[in-house]
């Protein structure tokens, strides 16, 4: 009975101990930066990925497709400073995969809205396809970062 009761403790005691330091946040954690980024426990928060494919209408080389990709920078550009957008970028191509945003949503419904502001989405020379994703929330902290490291920012 003495070793029951001997290996019970210790299992509490390890218990304990492991529930109290999980209940301590490491010296390098910043409440207001956490809550900036919208982190959760572990620093994670929702995201939608959304791929950009080739759409059924290209929009032949010239003065209307600058304009369209003129106003998809602007409309990145906009969707960044209000904190919707997180990452952006060009893919390779292969199989008509063109980009991808990562949009700081918690639904496909409220990412589908933003991407309908874009015009290569509107003119149809792309499509969305959309995944929720669920990573770090550090990511929220790109947009800040980049002036950083662009000498020559787009």
């Amino acid at each position: 009975m003495k070793l029951i009761a001997r290996l019970f403790l210790f299992w509490l005691c390890a218990a304990l101990s492991v529930h109290a330091a999980e209940a301590v946040p490491p010296a390098s954690y910043d409440p207001a930066l956490a809550k900036q980024t919208g982190a959760n426990e572990q620093g994670m928060r929702k995201y939608v990925l959304v791929i950009l494919k080739t759409g059924p209408n290209k929009v032949p080389a010239g003065p209307a497709r600058d304009e369209m990709f003129k106003g998809h920078f602007s409309n990145m550009k906009r969707l960044a400073a209000e904190g919707v957008l997180a990452h952006a970028g060009p893919l390779d191509g292969v199989d008509g995969w063109r980009g991808l945003f990562i949009l700081a949503v918690d639904t496909i419904d409220e990412a589908r809205k933003h991407v309908a502001t874009d015009p290569v989405i509107v003119q149809g020379e792309m499509v969305a396809e959309y995944h929720t994703h669920y990573g770090s929330a550090a990511l929220m902290l790109m947009s800040s970062l980049y002036p950083k490291v662009a000498r020559q920012p787009m």
